[in-house]
């Protein structure tokens, strides 16, 4: 980095150090800057006696630079003091605070100390280095050198004071003359200034709210927007200056521009450039500038309202199957329980098939008018109950809401979904998205289309070209500043860690740009000044990287009141089933005990069909009610008499479409006469 178009200054710490003999070679075109030493008869005998002293031949003068100087002046100044103080004899008080004698606290105190100092501030006198006079206890050089190192010598280029600031020559009185002074040879031998920090900046069609480049005619550059105003922001408040030039940067993404920056190509790059981990290998990044995270934009669906089968948006198809299946397994455990004791659950097989779904589903409105007369059955339709009247609150109010709210809703809300119906998805060109798609989100290749304007994306949503295009939040904002009615951004948020500005592998400029930019971030009055630039994001604030849920109910909400009902019917169908079987065990053994397994089942079933012969009377009477009707005028019958023949007349009805149980219904008809008889006489 010595050769042409470097530039080195060395500061006054290591100026005073400099050995014109030894470090010539390899600090040729060095700019120093140090304290100036006028030059007096005094200072060369002085360094004539150095030299003899020393016994150096080649005649350089070792140890007689600033530093020496200034030390050989303050040993005069401590003499001059002393003796203008009048001390003879002192002595140093001794402090008893440590025996330890290399402890520092155990050095003597001098009894004229504060004398000697008061003294020594205000010793004045012309030494080897100049003027000497302490101000605030610092001795402050009058003035300072520029020198230029060239071959074997320095050459002084010109002086700064802190009166007339740069200058030519010392007796200079015009003050300010920087065009006097002597041009610099520059490391490579050169006089030609070194070049400026080449910046590379991304020419791009899309999204030049960020960057915009202009290529004139007279073959300058004019950039604009949100980076570049940053950028101008943070060198602003650099506390040197740094000249640049722009450099556009064609047709390429933006890891081909890192690269060249690390084939030295460009110095740095300004523009929207992500910073993410594989680009952190080959470049050194700033601290970031922008917010940060990768997010998915997907079209608007049309207002639910206008749906013809908005009744079934309440609930998810899941939830209808489950519910569905829930109300057949629900009737047939109850059609099990009360099968053999309630008449209401007996008849032709396509009758009993009807109970089953018609009980099972009046429930849904409350309309079943079955009387249940089995405890288990009473116990199962409790709990059923209880499940429908949650399942019905829930369905209504969520209706009401899709029918009275007005609400956007994302055509799609999970990534999965897009992957696995085989949707095409898109990406900005040039962008590090692509491979977070296809490395991180596993989507096809083939399935990935890239667009570069905010009017691509537009068009490609609304066409159906993409379910979903996955950009960075500042994009998307910008873009939903122009589309706002008709998109949204949902989906988790992939992180990432913004926007910064891209250098070389140890730049030194990175920290002084990262500590630049902190305090340009922190100040919101400038950053309100940069962000104009992005032009008015305010009418999509509500809208963020949320992920949106589907608004009809699943399977999972209703999962506990599920697995109540289901183990309240399967607790009182096992506990049933167990009844039944252990009664009927002994006469079944009995019959024939070598029979096979499924004669047995067979026999089981047959006796499940029969009527139980061993109700309690309160069944019977619960079944036997009738419902008195009003006897026609003139008939002298009493209504008593009415009530037992119209029972007598139903009971019959029933035995004849009973058919195969016309026995067992006789019986009945036998003991709902019995029962009536007293009240006919």
């Amino acid at each position: 980095m010595m050769s042409e178009g470097y530039a080195w200054i060395a500061t006054q710490g290591l100026s005073t150090l400099l050995d014109p003999v030894k470090d010539m070679e390899s600090m040729q075109g060095v700019l120093g800057l140090r304290p100036y030493i006028p030059s007096s008869k005094k200072l060369e005998h002085f360094k004539l006696r150095w030299i003899k002293s020393a016994d150096k031949p080649d005649g350089s003068t070792g140890g007689s630079n600033l530093f020496g100087l200034w030390a050989y002046d303050t040993v005069w100044a401590i003499a001059m003091a002393v003796e203008r103080a009048g001390i003879e004899n002192s002595s140093f008080l001794k402090s008893n605070t440590s025996k330890s004698r290399v402890d520092i606290a155990a050095l003597g105190t001098f009894e004229m100390g504060a004398k000697l100092l008061d003294t020594l501030i205000n010793t004045t006198f012309e030494g080897l280095s100049g003027n000497f006079h302490l101000v605030n206890g610092q001795l402050e050089p009058s003035a300072f050198e520029i020198f230029n190192v060239i071959g074997t010598s320095e050459r002084v280029i010109g002086y700064w004071t802190k009166e007339k600031e740069l200058l030519s020559e010392l007796n200079d009185n015009n003050g300010r003359a920087t065009n006097n002074l002597k041009n610099p040879i520059w490391p490579g031998n050169t006089i030609d200034q070194p070049r400026k920090l080449k910046i590379g900046v991304p020419v791009r069609e899309g999204f030049t709210e960020f960057i915009k480049v202009v290529e004139n005619k007279n073959k300058t550059t004019q950039v604009s927007g949100f980076c570049y105003d940053m950028f101008h922001a943070v060198l602003q408040v650099l506390e040197f200056p740094l000249p640049y030039e722009f450099v556009p940067f064609h047709d390429g993404s933006f890891d081909e521009l890192l690269h060249k920056i690390e084939k030295q190509e460009f110095d740095t790059a300004v523009g929207d450039t992500t910073i993410v981990a594989n680009r952190s290998t080959f470049v050194d990044f700033t601290l970031p500038y922008s917010e940060s995270g990768v997010s998915m934009l997907v079209l608007v669906k049309d207002d639910e309202r206008k749906n013809f089968w908005i009744f079934l948006k309440p609930l998810s198809w899941d939830l209808w199957l489950t519910t569905g299946a829930a109300f057949i397994f629900t009737g047939l455990v109850v059609w099990v329980l009360e099968h053999r004791i309630n008449t209401e659950f007996r008849g032709p097989p396509q009758h009993q098939i009807g109970t089953i779904f018609w009980f099972s589903f009046s429930t849904l409105v409350f309309a079943h008018r079955e009387r249940v007369v089995n405890n288990l059955s009473r116990f199962v339709l409790i709990i059923w109950v209880f499940v429908v009247l949650i399942l019905t609150q829930s369905y209504t109010a969520s209706l009401t809401s899709m029918l009275t709210v007005q609400r956007l809703q994302p055509s799609f809300t999970d990534v999965k979904d897009i992957q696995k119906n085989g949707y095409f998805v898109g990406y900005q060109t040039n962008s590090f998205v692509k491979d977070l798609l296809t490395k991180k989100l596993n989507f096809n290749e083939t399935r990935l289309k890239n667009y570069t304007t905010s009017e691509d994306y537009h068009d490609a949503l609304s066409n159906g070209e993409v379910a979903a295009i996955f950009d960075e939040i500042p994009y998307i904002k910008i873009f939903l500043a122009s589309y706002c009615s008709r998109y949204m951004m949902v989906g988790p948020t992939y992180r990432t860690d913004g926007f910064g500005f891209a250098f070389p592998l140890g730049s030194p400029l990175v920290p002084y740009i990262s500590r630049a930019i902190l305090k340009v971030t922190e100040d919101k009055e400038k950053m309100e000044n940069i962000e104009k630039a992005l032009g008015n994001q305010a009418t999509c604030e509500g809208q963020g990287p949320t992920t949106l849920s589907s608004d009809s109910l699943s399977v999972y909400s209703f999962g506990g009141l599920f697995i109540i009902a289901g183990i309240a019917s399967m607790s009182s169908l096992l506990i049933y089933v167990f009844n039944f079987v252990c009664f009927h065990r002994p006469e079944l053994n009995n019959h024939d005990p070598e029979r096979s397994f499924w004669s047995k089942i067979i026999d089981l079933m047959k006796h499940f069909d029969q009527r139980d012969p061993s109700l309690h009377p309160f069944m019977k009477r619960s079944e036997s009610r009738v419902h008195p009707e009003a006897s026609p005028e003139g008939n002298g019958a009493s209504p008593d008499t009415d009530d037992m023949q119209n029972h007598s007349r139903d009971s019959n009805e029933g035995a004849d479409t009973v058919g195969s149980y016309e026995e067992e219904a006789h019986s009945s008809v036998g003991n709902d006469a019995s029962i009536g008889a007293p009240n006919a006489s």
